[in-house]
């Protein structure tokens, strides 16, 4: 493999530079001197502050694309052999990386690699454990999967002893990382288009927990299941967290404000109550997100208050539980959720706000997730008061299995909720213009593109 070195720049190219994490990438490259290219299919505000600060970027996807003195060229899970680029490096004999080995060969110039894992709540995780640290004066180097307003952008380039990132286990990603702490905020079946089910997804993350050094970390959810499968073994420190009072860290006299913030009391085993943390990020499952961010900051030493302090300046990221504005009285929030946990841990945090009616506009994700886990999805979405179905956002795949986000709007009116389903965006938005009252509260859900029918209502 092409190893790359924080100390002798080189020219590298990105296949998809446009994405959120190669993006970040890219800006870490430029910032210690390294020459960088790259290509997307279109122009973003991540490309032109990439151009910004020196990068040469085309749009499209040509083999002459990639300049003559290129060293070495990077790609994502979603460039196939047949993309022309790809295959033009492969004939010019150039080496080739993906975004993951790219990625975990610059944590290897930090001190600490911190490294955030699990099925849901990286990115806010992340971005609560950036907010404590820069609270905190301790000037970390961060790569997160949203826009997070601290830093404005997806990426802070800081100094070299704390390099904080999303582990992605999709496609076995997170194990071409060198981390030397772990945060495991859960593990569930996901992604089924690449494991082969939630075995293989456990098995995954047990090799990601090896990764770490003897004098390394591990922050783990104690509620997952048979949780010694994952920590047995290992050389690692292991420091627990959940709603189980015999977690290092856990939460008591739970109380919540009426955006659904909530604040607690943290306990740390042995210890007893260590302090009291207000969350703005609304939600019973945020708790546990803080929590395991609290742990692993007080590992480093950081102050009770600036941890405090640093969770309490968190108000979210972009696409999580974010509320764009009202609409004829209508409150619009968008979310991110695509799995069914996710969902229900979004629906549960809406209830608690002020609403008459709960409408829920979810555009499912892939064809294999809504197929694998289709009762789950009516299940969770059965929450809301009332379901309107988007069709199935397919990402990187084809429509092979001959199912209909329909069938999930089938499920859920099963389960006793109305729900209906339009092929359209434009259906969709001329149903919730005559159907929503104010009062009501409208959250739009989904991996894709499904966020424009809260911005149309805004507009309109």
């Amino acid at each position: 493999m092409y190893q790359i070195s924080m100390d002798q720049p080189c020219h590298v190219h990105f296949i998809g530079i446009g994405g959120i994490s190669m993006s970040g990438i890219a800006r870490i490259l430029l910032s210690r001197g390294f020459a960088v290219s790259g290509s997307d299919t279109h122009e973003s505000a991540l490309t032109r502050s990439l151009q910004e600060q020196g990068a040469q970027i085309r749009f499209g996807q040509r083999a002459d694309n990639i300049p003559a003195d290129t060293d070495v060229v990077v790609y994502t899970a979603a460039i196939h052999p047949d993309n022309p680029e790809y295959a033009g490096a492969v004939s010019r004999g150039l080496p080739m990386l993906t975004r993951a080995e790219l990625l975990g060969q610059v944590m290897t110039a930090y001190d600490e690699a911190i490294n955030i894992a699990g099925t849901h709540g990286k990115t806010t995780t992340t971005s609560l454990i950036s907010e404590v640290m820069l609270e905190a004066g301790m000037d970390p180097t961060i790569s997160v999967g949203g826009i997070l307003p601290a830093i404005g952008g997806n990426i802070r380039v800081g100094g070299e002893h704390y390099f904080v990132a999303e582990a992605c286990e999709y496609t076995n990603s997170f194990l071409s990382f060198h981390p030397t702490a772990e945060v495991i905020l859960n593990v569930e079946a996901d992604h089924l288009d690449f494991f082969k089910d939630i075995n293989d997804i456990r098995h995954s993350f047990r090799r990601f927990a090896e990764l770490l050094p003897e004098n390394g970390l591990l922050v783990i959810n104690r509620g997952i299941r048979d949780l010694s499968y994952f920590t047995e073994g290992l050389k690692c420190r292991v420091i627990t967290f959940g709603w189980d009072a015999d977690s290092d860290y856990s939460a008591k006299d739970i109380t919540y404000d009426e955006y659904a913030h909530p604040s607690f009391t943290v306990v740390k085993k042995g210890v007893g109550e260590a302090g009291r943390v207000s969350l703005h990020i609304p939600g019973e499952h945020n708790i546990l997100n803080a929590l395991a961010a609290l742990a692993l900051c007080d590992h480093y030493g950081i102050p009770m208050a600036a941890i405090e302090k640093g969770i309490s300046n968190f108000t979210g990221t972009e696409r999580r539980f974010e509320r764009k504005g009202a609409w004829n009285g209508v409150t619009v929030i968008d979310d991110y959720a695509h799995h069914p946990q996710e969902i229900t841990a979004t629906l549960k945090a809406a209830l608690r706000c002020p609403h008459k009616n709960l409408w829920c506009v979810f555009q499912p994700h892939t064809y294999t997730r809504t197929k694998a886990l289709m009762d789950d999805f009516a299940k969770a979405l059965s929450l809301a008061d009332k379901v309107v179905l988007a069709k199935i956002f397919p990402a990187r795949e084809t429509d092979t299995l001959g199912i209909s986000a329909d069938d999930v709007r089938k499920k859920v009116e099963a389960l006793g909720k109305p729900a209906w389903y339009f092929a359209s965006f434009e259906e969709i938005e001329a149903f919730l213009r005559e159907h929503c009252v104010p009062g009501d509260l409208l959250i739009t859900m989904g991996a894709g593109d499904v966020y424009k029918v809260g911005d149309d209502l805004l507009k309109n």
